[in-house]
């Protein structure tokens, strides 16, 4: 993708959402923080906090455009849908089978305890609910905007950097962790969510839908949480390695990052 520059125009509409999106978010990083806890009100507080970023993208293209389009509605081709429903389950498979090869952690099927079809179909709809809120804002608005402005490179770094910081207020004030140490939390965390956001603004931009990037973080956050974590017992350092707080899985979301970074020669033919 060709570089070109930030109009003023466009640093009033990044500066708009982004100012929106952590002015919205706020409320609940309080109230959240104040309990402690992610699970307050079953989880309510959660699921508003994962729309604060949509909410925001679509008021300021209310505000700048006067309508809501270029959020990708259109679920565009099937296959990049299939990719991002895929990816995750692709990159989690492989962290976690090594950590269950290695002994670092153990694999326990006993403890699932939901049918596997009531588990997907169900559980992808309910996550595809939380994760539209942030996707409409992160990867709706905030990378094609940024693309507008900047290298593919750029726009996925940024997007992530950003992506991840919205997320810290939850590692440090609530408990929103792996059970290790705060600055650990952060550090695997901030590593996985940079490694995962190469492939979503790629799908964003390649396939000109923001449904591959909802499905992404859909599958991500009912996979890993629902399924892996459930089946993995520790046998010691195991928190250390798994979940999105984990080495083995920032690891497998920065291979899998490299791997989008170096077909980005391919986002031309989006264009």
């Amino acid at each position: 993708m060709q570089e070109t520059r930030f109009t003023p125009r466009l640093k009033r509409e990044l500066a708009t959402f982004l100012i929106l999106t952590f002015a919205f978010s706020t409320v609940f990083y309080v109230i959240l923080g104040s309990a402690k806890t992610l699970n307050l009100g079953g989880g309510r507080y959660v699921l508003m906090l994962m729309w604060c970023p949509g909410v925001a993208a679509m008021i300021t293209r209310l505000i700048f455009q006067h309508n809501l389009r270029g959020e990708g509605w259109r679920p565009g081709k099937i296959r990049f849908l299939l990719l991002g429903y895929a990816l995750p389950i692709a990159y989690a498979s492989v962290a976690y089978v090594v950590v269950w090869l290695t002994g670092f952690g153990a694999f326990d099927s006993s403890r699932f305890h939901t049918s596997p079809l009531r588990f997907i179909a169900l559980g992808t709809v309910l996550s595809i609910t939380s994760a539209l809120g942030e996707e409409l804002g992160w990867r709706g608005f905030l990378v094609p905007k940024l693309a507008e402005g900047t290298t593919f490179t750029r726009t996925a770094i940024v997007s992530g950097c950003i992506w991840a910081a919205w997320h810290m207020p939850l590692i440090i004030l609530a408990d929103y962790n792996g059970g290790t140490s705060v600055p650990y939390s952060i550090a695997c965390f901030a590593v996985m969510v940079l490694g995962i956001s190469v492939p979503m603004a790629w799908l964003r931009l390649r396939s000109g839908s923001v449904w591959p990037a909802v499905l992404l973080h859909a599958s991500h956050n009912l996979y890993i949480q629902g399924y892996f974590d459930n089946v993995t017992m520790d046998t010691g350092i195991t928190k250390y390695l798994t979940g999105e707080f984990g080495a083995a899985l920032a690891v497998t979301a920065v291979i899998t990052g490299f791997i989008f970074w170096r077909l980005r020669s391919r986002l031309a033919l989006a264009s």
